[in-house]
């Protein structure tokens, strides 16, 4: 819970990672060639790396070439919010490591064949909280000087 005199607090690298094992969907940004990329997926975390699962297309590719992402999820209510955002490399597991998501009861959300396991290796899990003040039909924003 935010300290009342503050509207921002940093979050720490243990509750960012709380906070990405509490959700399961979230926003995956990768660059392929010269392009950037945003999609949807659904995840799990696997100790301090998170998986999906993938068909052929773009991300996979993008996996082969293990490139550098960012990952984010966020939430919010009336009052509050916060964000949590992963920086670092996704690549493809081996056959033998596609274990890793053997009994996981979250399931991909979309029916279509998934064969290829991805892992997200974070070099950084930032994170923060937000206090939320929406007073008046301006929602609280001052305007500039």
């Amino acid at each position: 819970m935010l300290d009342p005199d503050n509207v921002v607090e940093e979050l720490t690298p243990e509750q960012c990672w709380d906070k990405l094992e509490d959700e399961e969907f979230g926003r995956l940004a990768y660059r392929l060639v010269d392009e950037v990329h945003l999609v949807p997926i659904n995840y799990v975390v696997d100790g301090r790396c998170l998986l999906f699962r993938t068909a052929a297309g773009n991300k996979l590719f993008a996996a082969a070439l293990t490139s550098d992402v960012a990952f984010e999820i966020d939430w919010h209510d009336d009052t509050d919010a916060w964000s949590v955002v992963a920086r670092g490399r996704m690549r493809i597991l081996e056959e033998d490591e596609q274990h890793r998501l053997d009994g996981e009861p979250r399931q991909p959300w979309v029916p279509t064949l998934k064969y290829d396991v991805v892992e997200i290796q974070p070099d950084v899990v930032t994170g923060r909280e937000f206090r939320l003040t929406r007073s008046g039909p301006d929602r609280g924003v001052t305007a500039r000087p």
